[in-house]
C-alpha cells in the first residue's frame, strides 16, 4: 500500500505523574502531552507523540508552539502526499523551515510507524534494530537530602535497574552522588544529569564529581556551547555525555571533532526524528563513539518509538526506558510497558508496529483538546 495519510488527528492529554519529578531547570506533575494520529486511506493509524514540555525550559519549543507548528506548517506539506519511504519527511520537512524539532519528529515517527503497519513489521525492525532485549537505567530526579536520593537509589539497585542516573545541580550534587556511591559500591553503574546548570567557574564541582567513577556526566554547560563543553572534556576522566546540545547530525560531528564529549544521549523527539536518529547512530557508530536513549517523560507511546529505536546495535548504555508504573498510575497502551528482575525490557517483536495497542478509551477520557486536519 502506498506511504501517505489523508487526516491526521491531534489530541492534548494530561497524565498526572505519581511523584513530581525535578530537573535543575523546573518541576514536572502533571505531563501535558500532544498525541498524533496519522489516518491511512484503507483505515490503518500511525501514532506519534510529542515530547515537547508545557514551558520553554528543556528546549524552545512547547506542547503549545508545536501544535501550531503540526497544524500550521507540518501538515499541509504532508498530508495527501504519496511518500516514497519515511525518510522523505524529513526532506520535506526541512526546506525552507527552521527549528520545531519536535513537531516535526512527532509527525515524523508516527509515519514511520504507519510504514511499519502497512509493510506487516515491527517498528524496530523497520528502523534496522537486532535487539530483542534492551538494558534499562532509571533517572531520578532532584532530591532535598542525601539520604532520600539514598533511598531512591536503594529501591532502583533492587528493581534491578542497571544504570542510576541522578539529575543534579547547584547545590544539590557532590554530598548527594558521593552519598549514593558510598552506599551502593563501585560496582554500581552511576551517573549524572545537570541539564546545563554548570558553567566552566563550577569546574571544581566537577571535577569532585569526576572522582567519584561515574559513567557519564551529562549537559553541565549550555546547549549551544561545544567549545566549552571540549574544554572541560580535556580536564575530566569521566566521560561527557551531550544531550540538549545534539539537535542533529552536524552537531554531533562537530562533538567528535572537537571533542566536546564521549557520548550521546539520542532522543528522538529533540533531534527531528527516527530519520536524523539513525544518521547520528550510524555516525557515532563509525566513530566508535556510544549512544543511549533518554526519556522526556513520555506516554507508552512515546516509550515504544524509543523502545524500537534503543534496539540499534550502537545502543550499547542502558536508556532510560522505565517502565509504565514508574511514572503513571495508568497508561494508555496495552500492554503497559514492564522491564524483568534482570532490567531488561522486551522489544516486541510479534506484531507490526510499536507493538503495543492504543486504549483508545483511556485516550478519549483524558483528551482536553483535539484538532482533525483533514477529511
Amino acid at each position: 500500500m502506498t506511504l501517505r495519510f489523508d487526516r491526521i488527528v491531534l489530541r492534548e492529554i494530561r497524565l498526572p505523574l505519581k511523584q513530581p519529578f525535578r530537573i535543575s531547570s523546573g518541576v514536572v506533575s502533571e505531563r501535558r502531552i500532544a498525541l498524533v494520529e496519522l489516518q491511512h486511506p484503507d483505515g490503518i493509524s500511525g501514532w506519534g507523540e510529542c515530547v515537547a514540555g508545557e514551558q520553554p525550559n528543556y528546549s524552545a519549543e512547547t506542547i503549545d508552539t508545536a501544535w501550531w507548528a503540526i497544524r500550521t506548517w507540518i501538515a499541509p506539506r504532508l498530508r495527501e502526499q504519496d511518500l516514497p519511504s519515511p525518510n522523505a519527511v524529513q526532506q520535506l520537512l526541512a526546506r525552507d523551515f527552521r527549528g520545531h524539532l519536535m513537531a516535526k519528529a512527532s509527525v515524523e515517527m508516527a509515519t514511520w510507524e504507519l510504514a511499519a503497519r502497512l509493510d506487516g513489521v515491527p517498528l524496530a525492525r523497520k528502523l534496522g534494530g537486532t535487539r530483542e532485549e534492551i538494558p534499562t537505567g532509571i533517572s531520578l530526579g532532584i532530591q532535598s537530602t542525601p539520604e532520600a536520593l539514598v533511598a531512591l537509589a536503594l529501591k532502583a539497585r533492587a528493581d534491578g535497574y542497571r544504570k542510576i542516573k541522578m539529575k543534579i545541580a547547584p547545590g544539590t550534587d557532590v554530598d548527594f552522588v558521593a552519598a549514593v556511591r558510598n552506599e551502593l559500591g563501585q560496582s554500581m553503574a552511576l551517573a549524572v544529569d545537570a541539564n546545563s546548570a554548570y558553567t566552566l567557574d563550577d569546574s571544581a564541582v566537577l571535577r569532585q564529581l569526576d572522582a567519584l567513577d561515574l559513567v557519564m556526566i551529562e549537559q553541565p554547560l549550555g546547549r549551544e556551547d561545544l567549545v566549552r563543553h571540549a574544554a572541560l572534556q580535556h580536564s575530566l576522566r569521566t566521560p561527557l555525555c551531550l544531550d540538549e546540545s545534539i539537535t542533529d547530525l552536524e552537531r554531533a560531528e562537530d562533538m567528535v571533532t572537537l571533542g566536546s564529549g564521549r557520548i550521546i544521549n539520542i532522543k528522538p523527539g529533540r533531534v527531528g526524528g527516527f530519520s536524523s536518529s539513525l544518521a547520528i547512530h550510524d555516525y557515532c557508530w563509525a566513530h566508535h563513539v556510544p549512544v543511549w536513549c533518554g526519556g522526556m517523560l513520555e506516554s507508552g507511546i512515546g516509550r515504544a518509538h524509543n523502545v524500537a529505536l534503543a534496539s540499534l546495535p550502537n545502543f550499547t548504555l542502558p536508556g532510560d526506558l522505565s517502565p509504565s508504573a514508574r511514572y503513571w498510575e495508568r497508561d494508555i497502551v496495552t500492554p503497559e510497558w514492564t522491564m524483568d528482575e534482570r532490567g531488561m525490557v522486551r522489544v516486541p517483536l510479534d506484531g507490526p508496529g510499536i507493538g503495543v495497542t492504543v486504549d483508545m478509551d483511556r485516550i478519549d477520557n483524558l483528551t482536553v483538546r483535539k484538532d482533525v486536519i483533514g477529511r
